[in-house]
């Protein structure tokens, strides 16, 4: 039996858990306003890991962007940098709504624009309804996005129970209003991410066949380079500016070159562990097969569980009604039984493949 889509899957799980948890090392940080440590991580998340990574595992990086159309680079470099302006609200939506409520409402905007769009786009929708496959991947998508409401709703149970004391008690800049709004904008945006990585086709193409090749599990890490490169330069700049309006240019400095340096660090580390959840999900596309569109409901569902399991051991969800609690735990049994759906779909193409190669010809 196959056992790549089940890798895929697993990876993309791992994805969406190190992106549920990048967060973290930001809470270490002290003496930093919002847009310096910010700043470090997009360094580290955008550009330095990425590049890197992309040179040691592509031996013909530069062959390969040489050899692809310059509107193809740009159109990823593009996507990255629509995506760029979303992961900027990004930090600041999960100030405002948690960690737990936060991501499952900018999540989910985010996976279901983020994979039902691309396929629409490149004409590929409507054949998934005429495959075994396709209907299973179909339906596992469609599981996960009831799973996100289902969480969706639960948070705003949550949010309607909980007096503004206990709300800042577990969030302490919780507002709701702006909050959403922030979400709307950051998941909707966030989602070109994925039309990015989805548009590199050529260059993991032209990675494939010009020599030395690149490994095909490897293929899609230099497509994320591009694409984050987008993204690192709107972060970059929103971060400079707010450094010359506020007056921050002396944090990385402070509060002592010693702490400085541990600022430093942990900003770097979320950097690292941000990004590590799209390495992951490139290389599980390679493993699932022409059902990858279904990855980014699956990271992102991933994701979504695991930041809301994160938010129950941050006490975001004391307190809370029964009926909250029937809420957030329906939607998180659906995402996980979206997950195993989606690996379904991709074993049950996998079988058809072989079943078809071996079959005796007519």
């Amino acid at each position: 039996m196959d056992a790549g889509p089940m890798i895929g899957l697993i990876l993309y799980v791992l994805g969406g858990a190190v992106g549920a948890i990048f967060y973290l090392p930001f809470k270490k940080i002290t003496g930093w306003a919002w847009e310096s440590y910010w700043l470090v991580y997009s360094v580290a998340a955008l550009l330095v890991v990425p590049w890197a990574f992309a040179f040691a595992v592509a031996p013909n990086f530069i062959e390969a962007l040489k050899a692809t159309p310059t509107p193809v680079l740009l159109k990823c470099f593009i996507f990255g940098a629509m995506w760029g302006f979303g992961g900027l609200t990004w930090g600041l939506m999960i100030r405002y709504l948690g960690v737990g409520l936060g991501l499952a409402l900018g999540c989910g905007l985010c996976a279901a624009s983020g994979t039902l769009i691309p396929p629409m786009v490149d004409g590929t929708f409507g054949t998934l309804f005429n495959s075994l496959p396709g209907q299973v991947t179909l339906a596992g998508v469609g599981v996960s996005l009831l799973g996100i409401i289902a969480v969706g709703a639960a948070g705003m149970s949550k949010e309607g129970e909980m007096s503004e004391e206990q709300k800042k008690a577990s969030v302490a800049e919780f507002n709701f209003r702006k909050g959403v709004a922030v979400a709307i904008f950051s998941g909707l945006m966030s989602s070109a991410l994925n039309f990015g990585l989805q548009g590199g086709k050529e260059l993991q193409g032209n990675l494939a066949t010009l020599s030395p090749p690149t490994p095909e599990m490897w293929q899609g890490i230099p497509v994320i380079a591009v694409v984050l490169l987008g993204g690192f330069l709107v972060n970059f700049l929103w971060c400079l500016m707010l450094n010359a309006k506020n007056g921050t240019f002396g944090d990385y400095l402070k509060p002592a070159p010693s702490k400085a340096f541990v600022n430093f660090l942990l900003a770097g580390l979320a950097g690292v562990i941000w990004y590590s959840q799209f390495a992951f999900f490139k290389v599980g596309d390679a493993k699932i097969g022409s059902l990858a569109f279904a990855g980014w409901a699956a990271l992102m569902s991933s994701q979504i569980l695991f930041s809301t399991l994160l938010a129950v051991a941050l006490k975001e969800w004391k307190g809370v009604s029964s009926r909250t609690i029937f809420l957030l735990v329906l939607g998180l049994g659906l995402l996980v039984g979206s997950m195993a759906t989606i690996g379904a779909g991709s074993k049950i193409q996998i079988e058809e493949q072989k079943a078809a190669a071996y079959a005796p010809p007519l």
